[in-house]
């Protein structure tokens, strides 16, 4: 499990302004899809700045928003006076999630699996938290579908874009590691964001319950 604490001063500052542009370019419909019919307790896992929160159904009773890096800690918190729903946010890292087992009704994840830096180990913390029944709602950008821009996302993640974009890797193949990680895929899209070919346009939305482990 991590024991670094999450800091990413430079990231953490642009991030909410390219969060924004996603938002009016078309990413807020996602947002809402991520959680459309979501009800009871919700556990968002690396809520940022908060940009989820505004999209959360009135169904939803509570959401504990878990976010480590300082700066989006403290714009989250001011987001959650503004949410429609009753959000409570804290540190905590994905490994280690500060929450009882069995407390959630879902599990959020969005734009994260790409950062952390053990997702088996977030895998196993969401699978520990989730009532029985419960699903892990995720959004998430992954591995590009033709070889060149594979290559390509091989280079970025070797090289320089984690260190810019606060631990991101471009070229994770998400959907298979959260299969290999106990749980079962209900409900799966792909779709590009921006809609033109690019190493960070291939996306997922998804919804997945804890199963057998594989």
């Amino acid at each position: 499990m991590s024991t670094r604490p999450i800091h990413h001063p430079l990231f953490a500052r642009l991030y909410p302004a390219m969060a924004r542009a996603m938002e009016h370019g078309g990413m807020a419909e996602h947002r809402r899809a991520l959680l459309r019919g979501l009800t009871g307790t919700v556990i968002e896992v690396g809520a940022g700045d908060g940009m989820n929160f505004q999209h959360y159904p009135p169904q939803v009773t509570r959401v504990l928003a878990v976010e480590p890096e300082p700066h989006l800690h403290g714009l989250a918190r001011a987001a959650a006076t503004r949410a429609p729903v009753s959000v409570e946010v804290v540190d905590g890292l994905a490994d280690r999630l500060p929450a009882e087992g069995g407390s959630a009704d879902a599990v959020v994840a969005s734009l994260l699996l790409c950062s952390v830096a053990d997702p088996a180990a977030a895998l196993g913390e969401f699978r520990r938290v989730l009532t029985p029944g419960g699903q892990l709602r995720f959004l998430e950008h992954v591995r590009a579908e033709t070889p060149g821009l594979r290559r390509i996302q091989r280079i970025m993640d070797a090289t320089i874009w984690p260190r810019l974009a606060g631990g991101c890797h471009t070229g994770r193949d998400t959907v298979t590691t959260i299969e290999q990680n106990g749980f079962g895929i209900e409900h799966l899209d792909r779709f590009r964001f921006p809609d033109a070919a690019t190493p960070t346009s291939f996306h997922v939305l998804g919804t997945a319950v804890p199963g057998s482990r594989a």
